[in-house]
Parts: C-alpha cells; structure tokens; sequence
C-alpha cells in the first residue's frame, strides 16, 4: 500500500466512526506506530510505541477523523482490509502492512 493516490484516499468509514486508541496518541501527541483492522468487527486501532499493561488506563475513543487531524499519513491505510495491520518506526518512516495472524 503505497502513496500511488495520497491525497484521493479515503476510508470508507465516515470521520465520526468511533476508534481504538491511547492517551500517548491524543494528548501525549507520540506517533502512531501500529494500526489494526479487526477482521470480525472491523474495528479500527491506532496506536504509539509506548508499553502499557492495562489498557482501560490508557484508552480512549475519538472520531476517525480527528486521528486524521493528528496524521494525514493515515490516509494511506484506507483501503487496509479487515484482519490486516500496519507498522512503522515513526511518523516519517513507510508502513509495513501484513495479515494478522
């Protein structure tokens, strides 16, 4: 999945679709790092690098786009299928996509 319609992409899902993620992402404003797309659900996760034990301690729901908002470079995932994640070491590094298994 590369940058061949950056800018074009759009998820299927609208902006207000409630998703996954962590305080390290909102308010400590760390790079997201891995993504989810749950094959059962098709629930969406974002998340940093960062390590937590519980993650009720940590969770937060926010809309789409407003992880859109944080980092257009998601745009690239759009089209990831469900079952499927992505990973990168930051920001400025490419996604590598891969079935979860």
């Amino acid at each position: 999945m590369g940058l061949f319609n950056f800018g074009k992409m759009k998820f299927k899902e609208p902006d207000n679709t409630a998703v996954f993620t962590t305080k390290f992402v909102v308010v400590d404003k760390k790079d997201i790092t891995i993504v989810y797309h749950e094959i059962d659900d098709g629930a969406w996760q974002f998340f940093s690098n960062d390590h937590f034990d519980d993650f009720e301690q940590v969770a937060m729901i926010v809309g789409l786009g407003e992880l859109l908002k944080i980092d257009k470079s998601l745009l690239e995932l759009a089209d990831m299928q469900r079952g499927y994640y992505a990973r990168r070491e930051a920001k400025d590094t490419p996604w590598t996509v891969e079935i979860r298994q």
